[in-house]
Order: structure tokens, then sequence, then C-alpha cells
């Protein structure tokens, strides 16, 4: 099982998810710096993270999206390979074309920093087959720009779909719907704001994520 995290200046949480991922695959995961223009080939997992990539400058993810390695990127998720994108990862997913909807300023103008409740809205999918749909589970966020909006077709487009993986169990950031994570239409691309890999084994107080992990490279090896 190959893994990579994707690493643009001013990621602060590719650490993080390298460490979730090396604990659930057993091997560790090649950092990909955004220069690269090409994705080893055999990587099953591309993972896109959080932090404030080039200063959150422009927009949240924008000056990202257009880094040479996100046109790799955009090509593997093509092929079919999985692609998981978390805080600035699903913005920069969004700004890249990869997801629909765009992520703007919090309804409060505050940075929002806690754990909140979730309800999985999709248990179908490669990255949330271990989980229960309805089941509550927690996670913490930590974003200023997590408002998720998207016109109305492509809200009833996404719900009409299932493919709404994950929904604030209550207002947290002016989210349409209180969508917190969603899937691309094949599938195999979710891009979602809170943070799974910072709830991966005891010492967080909770191990609420490291099911998503789990149960991704459990789908994607079979």
């Amino acid at each position: 099982m190959k893994s990579a995290v994707v690493v643009f200046p001013g990621s602060n949480c590719d650490r993080d998810l390298a460490v979730a991922l090396e604990q659930v695959t057993g091997r560790e995961p090649l950092m990909l710096w955004h220069r690269k223009t090409e994705i080893p080939s055999g990587t099953d997992i591309i993972a896109v993270p959080g932090g404030f990539s080039y200063g959150d400058y422009l927009r949240s993810g924008a000056m990202a999206a257009r880094s040479p390695i996100m046109r790799a990127v955009a090509d593997a998720a093509a092929r079919g390979v999985a692609v998981l994108g978390i805080c600035n990862g699903f913005q920069i997913l969004t700004e890249a074309g990869l997801l629909p909807g765009a992520l703007m300023r919090n309804a409060g103008l505050s940075f929002i920093c806690r754990d909140v409740k979730l309800m999985v809205e999709n248990s179908q999918s490669i990255f949330t087959s271990r989980y229960d749909a309805g089941e509550a589970v927690t996670f913490p966020v930590a974003h200023m720009d997590g408002n998720y909006i998207a016109d109305q077709e492509t809200l009833e487009r996404l719900e009409g779909e299932g493919r709404i993986a994950f929904r604030y169990a209550e207002p947290v950031n002016g989210s349409a719907r209180n969508i917190a994570g969603i899937l691309n239409d094949a599938g195999n691309v979710l891009g979602m704001m809170p943070h799974p890999e910072r709830v991966i084994e005891p010492a967080h107080g909770k191990t609420d994520g490291r099911r998503l992990f789990e149960g991704l490279v459990e789908t994607v090896a079979a």
C-alpha cells in the first residue's frame, strides 16, 4: 500500500496526516513537494493536508490549486486513485475543480478551533465504510474559511446522489445544509473540513478518525 502526502509552502498539517497514514498502512508515505509534476506509479492514496498554503493569499487554496502537482493529482483522481483533502486540502480540491462548490469565510467571521460533532451521512464510500450511516462522531476543526457554499442545483445533486459524506450535527461555520465533507461523482475524492488525523490514537483523547483511514486502506487494498 503506497500513499503520498502533498506538501505546499505553508502546509502545517502534512506531518500529522503522514503519521496517520503510516500508522494504518505500516509504511511511511511519500512527501510530495508541490513543484513535482508526477505522482509515482503505484500510488494508492493521495492526501492533501490542512494548513495555510501560500499564506491563504487571494483565497484559501487558490494558489496551491495551480501548483504543478495538482495537475498530476487531477489525472490520478480521473484514473480512480483515492484522493483525500482535509481542511485546506478541501479548499484546494474545490479550487482545482476536483470537487464542486467553494469554501468561504466562516459565518461568524472568526477562526474556529474546537471539537465538533458530525453525522455520518454516507457509509458506503471508500472513506466511510467503517462507519454506520447516521452515526455521530467527533472530530476537531481549525479553520477560518470553512463555510461551504454551492448553488441550489449542486446542493440538490449532492443530496440526491449521496455525496454528502459528513454533516455537522449543529451549525458550526454557516455551511450550506451543515455540510462538512463531500465526495466527487465517482466517489474516490473526499474533501472535508474537520481533521480525522487528529483523533486516531488514545493520546488524542478520541479515536473516531482512525476508522476513516482504516476503512480507506482496507477498501483500496481489496
